[in-house]
């Protein structure tokens, strides 16, 4: 922000300290410039950040449902999720999931009514359900079922008395009676009826022999057939087995069999016995926004290639397992620059998706930690209203002398950290955002030590603590009062202010933040340590205009906000040429003999900023200064969160 520009004044003034440093010692300072670039997940939780994607996957190797992204544009390098599943009447869990057919396989065979699924294809491809069941009379036992007839006729050998129906057709398809067996059977009391519905059917005979009765029994859908003497039902023709398309009844069947054929003929079908799918044709992965099902997919890597362009939205297993979330929105914060209530409230007023307020409200007063207080407790409670956090600004007047003073006197400072809670506390503010520019190098460790006392008094009465620290260079960020390393484990967000590149006091004109210089921030800042869910991206809604005379030589700039732009523009005919350097148009125009230049700012570079904190996974945005911007930009910044 063009107001901020003192740190810009330490940073030239250290800049000319270092003058004589080696080279080496800058190469090296630039070289360590190295950001992680992959993340590790369980399903859809981090873990860990890796800077090559070898370390990563061997990290990721020692976690089930893991895969490794590049953070940049989270597209997925690496997984270990299961190719197969194994189900047993219809249920699964983690343990039956495998890499490999083979080792799937290897439990399933060893499981009753199990199935083996493939997970980018529909139904199954293996299964123990039973074709055949033995029974000895009437009884039958859970493990006389059998996948096809010679294992069914083998155990049958082993008793008398024994027959076999075939499942798919529920006919008896093999005995061991002999026909003088038969005959007696034949000639005994009538014992079978045929009902439905727990009634008789009518003009049904009664039967001696069972297979009698069964064989009648085919000719009545959802038929039984009852033992009259016991009351037991011995026999079933009920169609148990119900195939649905998208949760709606298609047909029902006897056999598991039959209603598996049917059910592969229809998208989106199950087979449901007792309210458990046994069966499915929906593919196994599944899109989601908020909780609404959007598609479903055969592979992960189609159902990423779409969820990934809604906001909110996740993949999901067909067994309800999340294994990528996007729900993750950027923070929006905006400064007000200013005090006054109602200019606050207009300039909020004008924007759309903003989450964090920060009013201009708090100043260090003097080296005895006085502090001048400009809070206002409505204003708090009218932006909370809207659903705003309010994050008031604490600046030390830019003053280094003061600064220095102050920082020397722990006590003045826990008179200072003392008035400024409670007064965050009384107006009901969420947090504080700490401000303090134009220091001197020497007071590194103090300022750490003062960020320190402030942060832990905030976080005891629940407040939360950010902090602006100026974009800076690796070459000699070590020399200057922020140690962004320590003060990141202090507070919760760090905001770096990426701008002023080229600021008032520059001797060359410039673009005020050109991406490049602004990415180079970013990836400091991350080597530094800072952790991405901390750290914030400072964007300009201004520009700076430089005036030079006719040997191109600088006289002076003046800032310019966003919303002056194209009135600037049409007023002086400015024409302009795109500066690869900067990633923007730079303009240039004449005027009483005086050339104009500035790189202007506009939603195009403001979206490819916001685009920056999405590559390298930011918390979120903080825009210096509410009411520069133009009221049509909030539209696309919403659309860009």
């Amino acid at each position: 922000m063009y107001k901020k520009t003192g740190a810009i004044l330490v940073a030239v003034f250290l800049f000319l300290q270092i003058a004589s440093v080696p080279q080496y010692f800058v190469s090296t300072a630039e070289a360590a410039i190295e950001p992680t670039l992959y993340r590790v997940y369980q399903n859809d939780k981090p873990l860990k950040e890796f800077k090559n994607s070898t370390e990563a996957v061997s990290y990721a190797k020692l976690y089930n449902y893991s895969h490794v992204e590049k953070i940049a544009n989270r597209s997925w390098v690496w997984d270990n999720f299961p190719k197969y599943k194994v189900y047993q009447n219809g249920n699964s869990s983690s343990k039956w999931d495998f890499q490999n057919y083979e080792d799937a396989w290897t439990i399933a065979s060893k499981l009753s009514n199990a199935s083996i699924r493939q997970l980018d294809q529909i139904g199954w491809n293996y299964s123990t359900y039973p074709k055949y069941r033995l029974y000895q009379g009437e009884i039958t036992l859970s493990n006389w079922n059998f996948v096809n007839l010679e294992q069914a006729k083998k155990e049958a050998a082993k008793w008398a008395n024994a027959h076999i129906i075939d499942l798919a057709t529920n006919r008896w398809v093999w005995d061991n009676l002999t026909q003088k067996q038969i005959e007696t059977k034949r000639s005994g009391a009538l014992i079978y009826e045929l009902i439905h519905n727990n009634k008789k059917i009518e003009n049904t005979k009664q039967y001696s022999f069972l297979q009698d009765a069964i064989r009648a029994a085919e000719a009545y859908e959802n038929s039984e057939i009852r033992n009259i003497n016991t009351g037991k039902v011995v026999h079933s023709n009920k169609n148990s087995y119900s195939v649905l398309q998208n949760g709606k009844l298609l047909h029902t069947f006897i056999s598991l069999e039959h209603a598996v054929q049917d059910a592969k003929k229809w998208a989106n079908s199950e087979v449901v016995f007792k309210n458990q799918v046994l069966w499915s044709s929906y593919p196994y992965w599944i899109a989601y926004q908020h909780d609404k099902k959007l598609k479903h997919f055969s592979t992960k890597e189609d159902a990423l290639a779409y969820a990934i362009r809604y906001a909110n939205s996740s993949v999901r297993t067909m067994d309800g397992r999340t294994v990528w979330s996007s729900k993750k929105s950027l923070i929006y914060m905006g400064w007000n620059g200013i005090s006054t209530a109602s200019t606050i409230l207009n300039q909020v007023s004008n924007t759309t998706g903003i989450d964090v307020i920060s009013p201009s409200w708090y100043e260090l007063a003097d080296a005895s930690g006085k502090l001048n207080d400009f809070s206002n407790e409505s204003t708090v409670k009218a932006l909370q209203a809207s659903g705003k956090k309010v994050m008031p600004l604490l600046n030390n007047q830019f003053d280094a002398k003061l600064t220095t003073a102050f920082l020397k006197d722990e006590k003045a400072q826990l008179t200072f950290i003392g008035l400024l809670i409670s007064s965050l506390q009384r107006i009901g503010a969420d947090g504080i955002n700490i401000d303090f520019e134009m220091m001197a190098g020497k007071d590194r460790h103090p300022y750490t030590a003062f960020v320190g006392r402030l942060a832990k008094a905030a976080h005891s009465k629940g407040l939360k603590v950010s902090i602006d620290l100026p974009r800076g260079d690796q070459a000699w960020d070590h020399l200057t009062a922020y140690d962004q390393t320590a003060l990141a484990q202090l507070v919760d967000t760090i905001i770096i202010m990426a701008y002023d590149e080229h600021w008032s006091g520059s001797d060359t004109s410039g673009s005020v933040a050109g991406l490049k210089w602004v990415e180079e921030g970013i990836k400091q800042f991350l080597n530094y340590g800072v952790p991405r869910n901390k750290l914030m991206l400072g964007i300009p809604f201004y520009v700076r205009e430089w005036k030079l005379d006719r040997n191109g030589n600088l006289l002076s700039s003046r800032a310019v906000p966003m919303s002056s732009l194209n009135a600037l523009i049409m007023e002086t005919g400015a024409k302009s040429v795109p500066d690869e350097s900067s990633g923007q148009l730079k303009y240039t125009y004449q005027k009483n003999g005086f050339t104009y230049q500035f790189w202007a700012e506009t939603e195009e570079t403001v979206l490819k900023r916001i685009a920056l904190a999405k590559k390298y996974d930011l918390a979120g945005v903080a825009a210096w200064r509410l009411g520069y911007e133009k009221e049509s930009l909030w539209g696309k910044i919403l659309g860009a969160k």
